[in-house]
């Protein structure tokens, strides 16, 4: 365990550009890092090398994934960096010791966001300071997403409707998923594990208090050819948030072109040994599972907790009430109390399984 003051360390440097161009670079920058022993200790955990760490975000220029919240992948797609308000630092910086803690408890196996690293950028010519969180991406560095979820166990206003144009892979809800018909098909063993991991992780938000989380599932199709495949001599698409193309919601990138992965952090297959349609690395697609022998096709799933830093506060309650009116006491609007929220997931979760 680590020391309270730890939690609360920060280090600081400053850049100057002394030959700058007072039109297109600014003089200096400042950059922050918040709690960088806790960030490292995390990053122990999760078995993540902090040399690799750097180069999965340094060796190439990052790309912003504009989804109505700002996201950048890094450009091995291992990671996704989440730009933060004020107010989110400070969210973190309230759930990081029992964050810590639980994941001590749990040997770092967890569906919980994989937090890495938390940082403030001040650029000289900027009124406004940038604060960066720094995750594990949650679908595949390599194995493209086809069909994206995003899981409340709420029914009321969860469809997702006509996709923005030009966005090739939207963001499904629970409506969705049902009218659908969509299943989760993995062995009993996979499953049993799962969801034990998953209440685990549901009762920790609820003694914080949080709510409105989601599971955020991805399937891969094994065998699907991708684009760049069936047009010979066609450019490479970049990777993009969730799936093929750019702009995928909660900033997780799963659009990797099929091939020969690229060396991401934590690769712990044998550089040799070529990857097949469907194979993944564990040590790097840490949330993966693959579908059960005998199942009607051939899947990988991606899924994990994402969005959990909302309490339920003040505001929240106010938006309860709200929606109880408009929607009547019995509706299932995602706005409840933290037990009801987690109950109600937890139930809904369970029976994405086939």
């Amino acid at each position: 365990m680590l020391l309270r003051m730890i939690f609360k360390a920060s280090s600081k440097i400053k850049v100057n550009n002394h030959l700058f161009n007072r039109e297109n670079l600014p003089s200096h920058f400042k950059f922050k890092e918040y709690c960088p022993q806790v960030f490292r200790n995390l990053r122990e955990r999760f078995g993540v090398d902090d040399q690799d760490y750097q180069v999965s975000l340094t060796r190439s220029p990052p790309q912003w994934e504009d989804s109505g919240r700002r996201f950048l992948l890094s450009s091995d797609r291992t990671l996704v960096v989440k730009e933060l308000s004020s107010e989110d630092v400070a969210d973190v910086h309230g759930l990081l010791s029992h964050y810590h803690q639980v994941l001590v408890q749990c040997h770092g196996s967890t569906l919980l966001p994989r937090f890495l690293g938390m940082y403030r950028l001040s650029v000289a010519s900027e009124s406004e300071e940038t604060y960066l969180l720094v995750m594990r991406n949650l679908f595949s560095h390599r194995l493209p997403v086809h069909r994206k979820y995003d899981l409340k166990g709420s029914l009321v206003s969860r469809e997702a409707g006509s996709p923005p144009q030009g966005k090739e892979l939207p963001t499904l809800k629970d409506v969705d998923f049902l009218t659908r018909g969509e299943k989760v098909y993995v062995d009993p063993d996979d499953q049993r594990d799962f969801m034990e991991k998953l209440k685990r992780d549901v009762e920790f938000l609820v003694q914080l208090k949080i709510m409105d989380y989601s599971l955020l599932l991805g399937i891969h199709e094994v065998g699907r050819a991708e684009p760049e495949e069936e047009e010979e001599g066609e450019e490479e698409e970049e990777a993009g948030g969730g799936g093929r193309g750019r702009g995928g919601s909660f900033g997780v990138g799963g659009g990797a072109p099929t091939g020969p992965p690229p060396d991401g952090i934590g690769c712990c297959f044998n550089s040799h040994r070529p990857l097949g349609p469907g194979d993944f690395d564990p040590c790097v697609d840490v949330y993966a599972l693959r579908c059960a022998e005998g199942a009607p096709r051939r899947e990988v799933y991606f899924m994990g907790l994402i969005d959990v830093l909302t309490q339920y506060d003040a505001r929240k309650k106010a938006a309860h009430a709200a929606k109880t009116v408009k929607h009547g006491a019995g509706a299932e609007i995602s706005t409840v109390h933290p037990e009801q929220y987690a109950k109600r997931f937890l139930d809904f979760i369970t029976n994405i399984f086939a």
